[in-house]
């Protein structure tokens, strides 16, 4: 059963072992992302790096369900730049809520600013 949807941060926290990675190991099995965040977390760990064969194989290992960003939720991400504009808010954290509104479930996040929002969805903070 699902529980979860995760953003990139909470997961990069986990792979680089940063506080409240625990937190995001306890959820994983019954956490969902978006493919925009899958590739979030690819690109950062070539950005620190690591060879794309192996930051693929990172993200395979995680077996996490990740779920395409359909024309609905592309809307629903658009959409939500109305509320998320003073915070700053890229696309694929737009794409991370907007799954998690439409799952209905609270989302997990290293990012600090998404405390302060007011979008009609849960937000947790890993630490």
């Amino acid at each position: 059963m699902t529980t979860h949807v995760a953003d990139a941060s909470a997961i990069l926290a986990m792979l680089d072992r940063e506080p409240g990675h625990q937190r995001v190991e306890a959820a994983l099995a019954e956490t969902v992302m978006s493919t925009v965040n899958l590739a979030e977390i690819v690109t950062s760990l070539i950005n620190k790096g690591i060879p794309a064969a192996d930051a693929r194989r990172t993200t395979e290992s995680l077996e996490i369900e990740t779920v395409p960003l359909d024309r609905e939720l592309a809307l629903a991400a658009g959409v939500l730049r109305e509320g998320t504009r003073s915070h700053g808010l890229s696309l694929g954290d737009r794409a991370c809520l907007a799954l998690g509104r439409h799952l209905a479930l609270p989302v997990l996040t290293a990012d600090r600013t998404w405390a302060d929002l007011d979008v009609g969805i849960e937000i947790q903070l890993i630490r």
